[in-house]
């Protein structure tokens, strides 16, 4: 990356209205309103409904919704508007973020949008939300599948919430997860792509060479009734239908798709899987699932975490039973049967007696084993527990820790002062903290911060330093005690980043911001404010935005990663 990186700040307007209306922002500095995210993260709706509600005949649907090829040019007589409860005959355009197939009405231009629709897809959908601006259709059959099909090779694919897009093809999932994180940033973040100096801002999204088995950390739950998918209710056997162990069915807190391999995560880590789902029935154990509704039983969630042994570089596995009380003995069955595995070398128990669905624990026993594993990025090593976060694609936060790294465009002087922002367990700040002279990292979670200074402690690194602190509610005396940083790293959750914080930064006036995002919509929004600033509230954007990396961190899910560079103007 040339040092000498074009710059970006000049500013567009939708021509676009449906884009426009979803992109408009609150005072409050809020997306939530109707942007691309609330509109693409609205859960499917369940709909038991016979599908011989309100059919449109086919010819008049084709008329109504527009295709992706063959009603271009087709003039409507008057503008349509669907209802719900009908049942349309539609074609998916494109993907919308998070994965939803985008459907557009003819004249109208009125979207609708369906969960499992890829683009190309012909199919008979039925309208399950109707908004002022937009639908939810669900779909109901397939008439001509998508283009760039090819065969999905988990058998969980179709209905598992894990891997929306298995059975698109990895070049077309590229394309449009770009093309997503593109809309956004024209859409919600107002820069143009008009502009000759957007082709240089905005990059190619860097692809996962490992698209398979490439998870550290699963987490599957055990459920009293197993679900299964209404189309195969005639097949499965009435064993499918008694205790659960799985993945939970798109949509739902309290359903459980049973689950015997799963090819995001290793095989050592299936191997697991297939051994518990073998043995945890038997009556003879006298082990139940929890049961969500009546906050009964006592197997809530079995968590699977890989690393690497630091000296033989061979692979390592965490087993973490979750339990809902303090009876790990009755667990000493499934810890020997798990024993047998080679690469089992610590087996945890976390004991959450709460009615909630989390997987950490009031007490955690350590039943086999080491209490931690440990993993290496960028050179360092990590220890991991049970409850530690850590990048659950390792492979790939290599590649993604190497794009900040050559963002920060240090000068190897190591002069230079690195605030990081949200730091975890302080796995950025450490991988820089050897080139640089002081790293301050900001984390809310009291057990993320002590492990960043355990993994300090473990590379011998003293120039690292780590606060405990919420970055949703500072106040203007916030990092007043520490030396004005040369650079920012700010990685904030899916929410993005609090006014609060952004007019901090604003005032801080950094030389250079990277900003790494796991949602690209509400990170476009606050490239738009760092940029731009926000008017209504009289605050002055000071930054331009030099590079805008996507980065696929997880295949065959709708997730994307962004590295964005910015400049002090």
């Amino acid at each position: 990356m040339a040092a000498a990186a074009a710059t970006f700040g000049i500013r567009s307007v939708p021509s676009n209205i449906w884009l426009h209306k979803f992109g408009a922002r609150t005072a409050a500095a809020s997306i939530r309103s109707r942007s691309f995210t609330t509109l693409a993260s609205l859960s499917p709706v369940e709909d038991t409904e016979d599908i011989q509600l309100n059919v449109i005949p086919k010819e008049d649907a084709r008329e109504s919704v527009s295709s992706t090829s063959n009603n271009n040019n087709y003039k409507s007589n008057k503008s349509y508007y669907p209802k719900r409860g009908q049942t349309l005959e539609l074609v998916c355009e494109s993907l919308a973020f998070k994965g939803k197939g985008v459907c557009k009405v003819a004249d109208s231009g009125f979207v609708l949008m369906c969960d499992r629709a890829l683009p190309g897809e012909r199919f008979i959908g039925r309208v399950t939300r109707k908004k002022d601006n937009y639908a939810e259709v669900k779909k109901l059959k397939t008439i001509t599948i998508h283009s760039d099909y090819v065969e999905a090779p988990c058998e969980y694919a179709s209905h598992c919430g894990g891997c929306k897009t298995q059975s698109l093809s990895y070049e077309a999932q590229l394309k449009a997860k770009e093309q997503q994180v593109r809309d956004l940033v024209v859409h919600v973040g107002k820069f143009s792509d008009q502009e000759p100096e957007f082709t240089g801002v905005m990059k190619p999204i860097v692809p996962c060479d490992i698209q398979f088995h490439y998870r550290n950390k699963m987490e599957f739950s055990f459920g009293p009734k197993g679900w299964v998918p209404a189309e195969q209710l005639q097949e499965k056997s009435t064993d499918e239908f008694v205790y659960a162990l799985g993945l939970h069915a798109p949509g739902f807190f309290d359903k459980v798709l049973n689950v015997n391999k799963c090819l995001l995560q290793s095989d050592s880590a299936n191997e697991v899987l297939a051994t518990v789902q073998e043995c945890w029935r038997d009556p003879e154990l006298g082990l139940s699932p929890w049961n969500v509704h009546s906050h009964t039983g006592f197997l809530k969630h079995l968590m699977l975490r890989s690393g690497r042994n630091i000296e033989t570089g061979l692979p390592e596995l965490m087993v973490n039973f979750v339990t809902s009380s303090d009876n790990p003995e009755c667990l000493r069955p499934l810890v020997e049967k798990i024993t047998t595995i080679p690469e089992v070398v610590s087996i945890v128990n976390n004991v959450n007696t709460s009615i909630g669905n989390t997987s950490v624990g009031e007490k955690e026993y350590t039943l086999y084993g080491k209490s931690t594993i440990t993993e290496i990025l960028r050179g360092l090593t990590f220890q991991i527990s049970a409850n530690s976060f850590f990048q659950t694609n390792t492979r790939q936060a290599d590649v993604l820790y190497k794009l900040i790294e050559d963002c920060a465009f240090l000068k190897g002087d190591g002069s230079e002062i690195v605030l990081d922002l949200f730091c975890g367990t302080g796995t950025i700040g450490l991988t820089l903290a050897k080139r640089v002279k002081h790293v301050y990292g900001f984390e809310v979670v009291a057990q993320a911060v002590s492990d960043a200074c355990q993994n300090a402690t473990l590379n011998f690194i003293n120039n690292a330093t780590f606060v405990e602190g919420d970055l949703n509610k500072i106040d203007s005396t916030f990092a007043s005690n520490l030396p004005k940083p040369d650079i920012v790293i700010t990685d904030p959750n899916r929410p993005g980043m609090h006014i609060k914080l952004i007019k901090f930064l604003l005032r801080l006036r950094a030389s250079r911001i990277i900003y790494v995002s796991c949602n690209p919509a509400t990170c476009a929004r606050d490239l738009n404010y760092l940029c731009y600033g926000v008017p209504e509230q009289n605050i002055e954007g000071r930054y331009r935005l030099s590079s805008l990396q996507p980065v696929d961190m997880f295949p065959h899910t709708a997730h994307i990663e962004c590295v964005c560079s910015l400049e002090l103007r």
